[in-house]
């Protein structure tokens, strides 16, 4: 099935006018849906106390359900490597990417692609996408790794390892924020088998960006999503009836709560909703890291958190039953 690829399309022919499937509703249109001015993202150091952390985290994934991360220990250097080895992949033939193509439709997610979701007014993102499974070994299927370049594995790896530790720490302090002992959101998320997949989104020059949209408004179905970008801001969050754009601060990992958080959380942690604008100069990228449940893992409030004055909001189901119905864009 051939694929129209953004990525071919912003570089080929000279394009000035978005072809029509990537023109937003007017009510969805950056130039029609301006984020606030003046707010900032929260941004909080790894460095801090034990006790600040719990609190600026709790806080901040209570109201925002978002911040940045600075001084998690992941070196500048590791995070250079990774943007580049992403970077040579977009940057071969279009032949030598069509390699690795990925078919959503029969369940292949693994692999280059343009779709993601079911859109239901069948618009599309401006972007393209390589996406695959890093964690936990018994699901990586290196085949689908890129083999361009040849450090792509041995980069990703290593991020892999370090992004582990992080994963952990954060689900550390997000238990001891809903007063829980430390290890309780990493055991229900499936302890050491957690799945960290891998996303690196590459949104290139848009002819007319007001009018498109990199990814439409979404949250995201993980438990935590990690991602670093490259200097093209983009990013948008949605905050008290509002977007607000979030600066680009080197090498901090923009950490989102995704929906099985809020749902362990039973709606103390706010899972995010968020889209990613397009630039007209630049190419803009994004390396989004999720962690998520194994499939087969139960995921609803926790026992501790609900009782007769905090009853369960949310109704308690396998993590793929959950895919399956986001997926598919069908009620929870």
């Amino acid at each position: 099935m051939e694929v129209e690829r953004v990525q071919a399309l912003a570089f080929g022919a000279d394009l000035n006018e978005l072809p029509a499937k990537f023109i937003r509703p007017a009510h969805e249109r950056p130039e029609n849906t301006k984020p606030l001015e003046g707010v900032s993202v929260p941004v909080i150091s790894l460095a801090e106390s034990h006790d600040v952390l719990v609190k600026e985290i709790c806080k901040a994934c209570s109201e925002w359900g978002f911040f940045l991360l600075k001084d998690h220990g992941i070196s500048p250097g590791l995070i250079e490597k990774l943007q580049e080895v992403g970077i040579e992949f977009f940057k071969q033939p279009q032949e030598e990417k069509e390699k690795y193509a990925n078919d959503p439709s029969t369940g292949k997610f693994e692999g280059y692609g343009t779709k993601m979701t079911k859109n239901l007014d069948e618009k599309v993102e401006w972007v393209d996408y390589f996406f695959h499974l890093m964690s936990p070994p018994s699901n990586v299927n290196h085949q689908i790794w890129p083999q361009t370049p040849s450090s792509y594995r041995e980069v990703t790896e290593e991020y892999n390892k370090e992004l582990l530790k992080v994963t952990d720490t954060l689900l550390e302090l997000l238990s001891e924020g809903l007063g829980l002992e430390g290890k309780v959101l990493k055991s229900h998320v499936g302890g050491d088998e957690i799945e960290l997949e891998m996303k690196i989104n590459m949104y290139p020059p848009c002819p007319q960006p007001q009018l498109a949209l990199g990814v439409e408004p979404h949250t995201d179905m993980s438990a935590l999503t990690l991602l670093v970008p490259n200097d093209v801001p983009g990013l948008q969050v949605w905050k008290d009836d509002n977007w607000v754009a979030v600066d680009y601060l080197p090498n901090a990992l923009f950490v989102h709560v995704g929906d099985q958080i809020e749902v362990l959380s039973n709606g103390k942690y706010k899972s995010v909703l968020h889209r990613s604008l397009v630039n007209k100069e630049r190419t803009r990228m994004s390396w989004a890291v999720f962690c998520a449940p194994p499939h087969e893992a139960m995921i609803g409030p926790l026992p501790e958190l609900v009782d007769e004055q905090n009853p369960a909001k949310y109704s308690t189901k396998t993590f793929a039953e959950y895919r399956h119905r986001k997926f598919n864009k069908l009620p929870q």
